[in-house]
């Protein structure tokens, strides 16, 4: 831990993260929608005056790919930033949590496999919860089945 926090990112990645976070926040606002629709609108009226030529079907061809191309980038460095922030906060309510599954830390690293049988787990808590008379209880995967097999038990003893 110490090593990370000596650490210093370096001046392009401070730029960087904070450029994405203010593009990605101004692109999600409605000026910037009005300003691209203003665009398309200034473009769509210029179309007689160039005579729908293939150099004006061009520039806007040119533009919003450019714009595109380097959006993707910004957008995804913002979600990941935000994902990896969500994750360690799930983390942190996991290992807070008493009864709650310390697996459950970091399991966004496992495989695709190994979420298919977690899953498969949950699914399994889920089938028994639904048998439950409350739906306020939680309960480990061990607690369900005992649970749920006294209950079994019970309704087939002799009254």
């Amino acid at each position: 831990m110490e090593n990370i926090r000596n650490k210093k990112p370096s001046r392009f990645t401070i730029f960087f993260e904070k450029f994405a976070s203010q593009i990605t926040c101004f692109s999600g606002k409605p000026i910037s929608f009005l300003v691209a629709l203003g665009f398309v609108l200034v473009w769509g009226i210029t179309g007689p005056l160039f005579k729908f030529s293939d150099t004006w079907q061009l520039v806007i061809n040119t533009v919003t790919s450019i714009v595109t191309f380097l959006m993707v980038f910004l957008i995804q460095q913002s979600q990941n930033k935000d994902s990896q922030a969500i994750q360690l906060k799930l983390n942190e309510v996991v290992a807070a949590l008493k009864g709650a599954s310390n697996r459950l830390i970091n399991i966004e690293d496992l495989s695709d496999e190994e979420l298919k049988v977690l899953k498969s787990y949950y699914d399994q808590l889920s089938d028994i919860a639904e048998k439950e008379e409350s739906i306020v209880e939680a309960h480990s995967m061990e607690d369900a089945r005992e649970n749920q097999k006294a209950k079994e038990q019970a309704d087939h003893k002799p009254q």
